[in-house]
């Protein structure tokens, strides 16, 4: 079973498993803000579940190359969103500020959260 590290908790997930709902199940502060009661639940619409990955995750799906390609994200790398994101092996995420985890400063990373505090 993969291993995911986040916010400072470690769990593990099934092979498969989608990481929006692995954070989620596991009590992970996955929104910033006001994303925290205005996004698309995990359906791939909003991109305010966006994280960095490390480890072995599913290519990016149409959904995502979709939402990169758009002028505002493109910034973001290869930031993903976690709801489109399935976990293939051991991982560990970190959250980036800003509505769309699209900042320079990191919120948590797999470690534990930082000195960030986003205000609502």
């Amino acid at each position: 079973m993969p291993q995911v590290k986040a916010q400072g908790k470690t769990f593990e997930c099934n092979v498969g498993d989608n990481l929006y709902q692995v954070l989620s199940a596991n009590d992970v502060k996955i929104f910033n803000g006001n994303a925290k009661t205005i996004n698309c639940s995990g359906n791939g619409a909003c991109g305010s579940c966006t994280v960095q990955v490390d480890g072995k995750v599913s290519p990016p799906n149409w959904i995502e190359n979709i939402w990169h390609s758009l002028p505002f994200v493109t910034a973001m790398g290869d930031r993903r969103l976690s709801c489109q994101t399935q976990v293939l092996g051991d991982i560990e995420v970190i959250k980036y500020e800003g509505f769309l985890g699209r900042g320079a400063a990191t919120v948590w990373t797999s470690a534990g959260d930082t000195d960030i505090k986003i205000i609502a």
